[in-house]
């Protein structure tokens, strides 16, 4: 038997090569840490069905591969990695920055307020996670799509507009959240 959902939304994973990209989505998808992760290369992804907000939510996540291999070179470059993504997607994308790898606080090089300021300033949602022990991995998934949720609530994403990154679920489920007017009526003979 096919999943049912009530909406579908992508979600695309994006950064500099090293920064846990991959171990996100595993932790996500898997529940646990991917311990032999190599570099991707191209394109890795995977999908979980999710309750939010009383809805049943599928995440399609795609997993890119990045370019940079260096440490504090990876905060300097956000604001490239967000310009792109502004610009090749829908004007209404959902962004949360994720400071991964939370687990290796002495070996951090860009505090919490950096990092916090950053978000603020380019109106992003922030989460500090750890792939290795799950910390906020889940939560930073759920604030997304309970982001897309209140948007698509408000009039500011359609799930009918190609290309937006949602969609509806099943078609069944899609006529019965519109409005009775809205549904196709088949034309009934008439008894002439």
């Amino acid at each position: 038997m096919a999943e049912t959902y009530d909406f579908l939304f992508k979600f695309l994973v994006i950064g500099s090569a090293g920064t846990g990209k991959s171990c996100l989505l595993h932790q996500f998808i898997e529940n646990k840490f991917k311990q032999d992760s190599n570099h991707t290369i191209g394109v890795e992804f995977g999908s979980r069905v999710v309750s939010v907000g009383g809805k049943t939510v599928k995440l399609q996540i795609w997993d890119t591969a990045g370019q940079e291999r260096f440490r504090r070179e990876t905060y300097n470059s956000l604001a490239a990695w967000l310009t792109d993504a502004r610009t090749l997607a829908s004007p209404n994308i959902v962004v949360i920055l994720c400071g991964n790898k939370k687990d290796l606080d002495l070996e951090r090089e860009v505090t919490f307020l950096e990092a916090s300021r950053f978000a603020q300033e380019n109106e992003l949602m922030f989460l500090e996670t750890s792939a290795l022990t799950g910390e906020n991995v889940e939560e930073a998934f759920l604030k997304c799509a309970r982001t897309i949720l209140n948007k698509i609530d408000s009039g500011e994403l359609d799930p009918e507009r190609m290309g937006s990154g949602i969609q509806y679920g099943d078609a069944s489920l899609r006529q019965l959240r519109q409005p009775r007017s809205a549904q196709a009526v088949a034309p009934q003979p008439c008894g002439c």
